[in-house]
């Protein structure tokens, strides 16, 4: 069994033989047992501006996919309205839903659409949200505004913020040894719209976005040796930000985008965690440790690192002021293993991957109670990532020798999949809300 997870050891070794492409496509796995009941009417089109997009399934697919709804089919709509004043509360409560969502598209000056919708309650008539969505006339454009839509459907009826019109971050791998090749995509947090940010022959690895969304840092070996760059995600602009001697690896962003934690080695070859100023070039280590210290995760308020490290023995989570006036602090105990933390945005949870019945799972723990909830049910399932609301994980994992990225409700009540249609996909990190 090795010391530490296999995100920390290949790390800094050569990928196996894989294959790759980054088309995702949701497959719900669980659910509520009681979803919300609701109907989604087709939204009236801007023909041709809308290019044929249905606003309404996209809208659809975004809260069944999430577990918590279960959306009425459409051929059993015997009317199809699209505003709240021509819907027949009486005629609509009888199809046992407790909400409609209703909508048009309307063309705009400047080659714009505008997305109107109305959530209304079946149970006694009332509108609970009339609101405009202002889209260009792009097929990503308009999905986003699908996704909005969603968005505040979910957090009317749920009381959480949603995420679906957030992206997440992976890594893809296309061919066979040695020649592969490797790519980092962004894409809709259900997968969609996937663009590829950097390909290159060698390893990509550890993506890490930056608070804005606006910046991607990982680890790239197109040099041979692991280096870290920070990149633009609109434009492409990036520079190498570390390429010291030994191990460059496991960037993450401070809360203010000023710093970035790494695991560096130096020429003495022992992993501990630096911060690095981004402006200055200034470095400040951390950890000083015989063991290996690697995969720094910050806290939200950004005086805190969360780590992995095996001084005890095998892989456990320390966390450490970064003041560094303090000793690391053990948080884990209950698993032979306890590795990749990652703190949700509430500074609440801890994220992380263990080693339970002898497989290696993705948990949450909660920080004040010291509280493990296993999430997931797989054997080799790691890279776990926060929604930016603290209601879901994405992470990826391995079946049947095929890998796939997969979500999970943090109470453990709904999964869903992201499958590739070929190929192998990983590492997968959720971006955060956009401004």
């Amino acid at each position: 069994m090795p010391r530490l997870h296999r995100s920390i050891i290949t790390a800094f070794l050569l990928f196996g033989a894989l294959t790759a492409k980054a088309q995702l496509r949701i497959e719900i796995t669980s659910g509520v047992t009681d979803p919300v009941p609701l109907a989604i009417v087709p939204f009236a089109r801007s023909v041709p501006a809308d290019g044929g997009l249905d606003i309404a399934a996209i809208v659809q697919r975004d809260l069944e996919g999430s577990g918590r709804f279960g959306a009425m089919a459409r051929a059993d709509m015997l009317t199809q309205p699209t505003r709240s004043e021509d819907i027949r509360v009486a005629d609509w409560r009888m199809t046992r839903n407790d909400y409609i969502v209703v909508g048009r598209l309307s063309p705009l000056d400047g080659g714009r659409l505008a997305v109107d919708f109305e959530l209304v309650n079946l149970l006694n008539g009332q509108r609970l949200v009339s609101q405009r969505v202002v889209a260009a006339q792009s097929p990503a454009a308009l999905r986003n505004a699908a996704h909005r839509v969603a968005d505040a459907v979910y957090a009317k009826i749920l009381g959480v913020r949603g995420a679906f019109a957030t992206r997440i971050a992976y890594v893809s791998v296309d061919g066979l040894a040695p020649n592969q090749r490797f790519q980092l995509i962004v894409a809709d947090a259900d997968g969609e719209n996937p663009r590829v940010i950097l390909e290159s022959a060698r390893p990509i690895m550890s993506p890490a976005w930056s608070p804005d969304g606006e910046w991607l840092a990982y680890v790239s070996f197109e040099n041979r040796v692991s280096e870290i760059y920070v990149q633009r995600v609109r434009s492409g602009e990036r520079r190498r930000v570390s390429a010291r001697a030994g191990i460059n690896g496991a960037p993450a962003w401070s809360p203010d985008a000023k710093r970035l934690a790494l695991t560096l080695s130096g020429s003495g070859g022992n992993p501990d965690i630096y911060l690095l100023d981004l402006d200055t070039q200034v470095l400040h280590r951390l950890t000083d440790d015989a063991a290996i210290d690697t995969e720094a995760a910050w806290s939200p308020d950004g005086r805190t690192i969360y780590f992995t490290s095996d001084r005890a023995g095998g892989p456990q989570i320390y966390s450490i002021p970064v003041d560094g006036l303090t000793r690391a602090k053990r948080l884990t105990f209950g698993a032979s293993y306890s590795a990749r933390p990652r703190i949700s945005p509430d500074g609440t949870q801890l994220a992380m991957v263990v080693l339970d019945g002898g497989a290696y799972r993705v948990a949450v723990q909660d920080l004040a109670s010291g509280t493990v909830r296993v999430l997931s049910r797989g054997r080799l399932d790691e890279s776990p990532s926060f929604a930016p609301n603290g209601a879901m994980l994405i992470y990826s994992g391995r079946e049947g020798g095929r890998s796939f990225l997969a979500t999970a409700s943090i109470d453990g009540l709904t999964t869903q999949r992201l499958k590739s249609d070929r190929g192998e996909v990983r590492e997968p990190v959720w971006g955060p809300f956009s401004p």
